[in-house]
């Protein structure tokens, strides 16, 4: 029987999950300051894991989290005496944003909150990351790992983003329909930056693994419903949905990581598949075609070799150009230099990646992971096993560091 400690813990951990946004939305509505609410909360977590193990779990969690963290706001305001008199009781501010998150038109505030911090006023290299860590809860360590940014330089820009929000004195309000299409450039990317760090771990049960893939579809699929005529949006679920197909086949019995080109195919979720291929039909229908369409044509290229036996590098390569051409990242170029030994060798692999700026990719696992993957292939075993290394020490869990080191080891037996 789990002791109240754990109960406790594990009663935080599925609040954390499941209501950190909107109740960032709703202590932030009035007042304007992601950041001071940010903290409320925080401290409010910290308060549960204390009083809770003592006292029992709360019936509601939430509701508990929610008054801990008002209460917060409350001792800031007197403590820095930037309330005024004749402004409304705060509590009262807080209850009118928590009855105006309520929204028909906005199932999930979360939402509501992501489309806020794509408002023109913030500046737009920030706002995806900005999602991430105020709806989210992710750090800006993690963040700053998707964006192959230093953690500092991730820190000040957030910061001065959370400062431009509230001395812009943008309104914490649910932007009309009007707005959505386009700020959902920047939601997607939000959506699908939390994705990928889920995808970077194999511990399908951890928080911020299993629960920010699943976060992500969700939101994924609630953004098909407020805006269905976008294209890249249906792109996006497809692209989350291939990769999903082959979850169970990333691991083998014994827990080992297993790369793609050598996953069994009959592990794969043709259901989860067939889903992603409908969606990607009905996304090439739409006028908006760019990047997670693109994306998700690549992974379902990798799909049919569960009905063809063999992976068409060529078309790959192919939609690789039109990814770089259309909406060009690092990780692309990299992804597109694997698939450049498969098409015209490792040595045109080899010169691709030299292009690449090493001053920003000296912490990025996939690329030194992809660049020992070429010098094997062009016959240069001890850089090789040296490039191999390296992406062990950088990879985001143990299974994937020992499929490394074991590609490593083969080198040099």
């Amino acid at each position: 029987m789990a002791s109240l400690r754990e109960e406790s813990a594990r009663a935080a951990e599925n609040a954390a999950r499941s209501a950190y946004g909107r109740l960032i939305g709703i202590l932030a509505a009035r007042t304007g300051d992601i950041a001071s609410a940010e903290d409320a909360l925080s401290q409010a977590f910290a308060s549960a894991l204390k009083h809770w193990p003592e006292k029992g779990v709360p019936h509601a969690p939430e509701a508990w989290l929610l008054a801990a963290a008002k209460h917060n706001l409350i001792d800031r305001s007197r403590r820095t005496a930037t309330a005024s008199a004749a402004e409304p009781d705060l509590i009262q501010r807080i209850e009118e944003a928590a009855m105006d998150s309520v929204n028909p038109d906005m199932p999930d505030p979360r939402l509501g909150l992501m489309f806020l911090c794509a408002h023109p006023a913030i500046d737009p290299g920030v706002r995806t990351p900005l999602m991430l860590q105020t709806v989210l809860g992710l750090s800006a360590e993690r963040i700053a790992s998707v964006f192959l940014v230093r953690k500092e330089t991730m820190s000040a820009r957030l910061v001065r983003a959370k400062g431009k929000v509230k001395t812009a004195g943008i309104p914490f309000g649910i932007p009309g329909r009007e707005a959505w299409p386009g700020r959902l450039d920047a939601v997607l990317s939000a959506v699908y930056g939390a994705y990928t760090l889920g995808q970077d771990s194999t511990d399908t049960t951890d928080m911020t693994s299993g629960g920010l893939r699943s976060e992500a579809e969700w939101l994924a699929r609630l953004l098909i419903e407020l805006i269905p005529e976008s294209g890249e949006g249906k792109g996006l679920l497809a692209l989350i949905l291939f990769c999903e197909a082959r979850r169970d086949a990333r691991i083998d019995v014994d827990g080992g990581f297993v790369p793609l080109s050598e996953q069994d195919t009959a592990l794969w979720d043709a259901e989860l598949i067939n889903e992603a291929q409908s969606l990607l039909k009905a996304a090439s229908r739409a006028e908006d075609g760019g990047r997670y369409q693109l994306e998700a044509a690549i992974q379902s290229v990798h799909a049919l070799r569960a009905v063809t036996g063999q992976t068409d590098w060529a078309t790959l390569l192919h939609l690789y150009d039109a990814l770089m051409a259309t909406s060009p990242s690092l990780g692309a170029a990299i992804a597109r230099a694997a698939v450049l030994v498969e098409t015209k060798g490792p040595d045109a692999a080899l010169d691709e990646l030299s292009d690449l700026p090493a001053e920003r990719l000296g912490k990025h696992g996939p690329y030194h992971a992809t660049l020992a993957h070429c010098l094997s292939a062009a016959g240069r075993p001890t850089d090789a096993v040296a490039a191999y290394r390296k992406a062990a020490d950088l990879a985001p869990n143990p299974a994937v560091a020992e499929w490394l080191l074991t590609k490593a080891k083969h080198l040099t037996t």
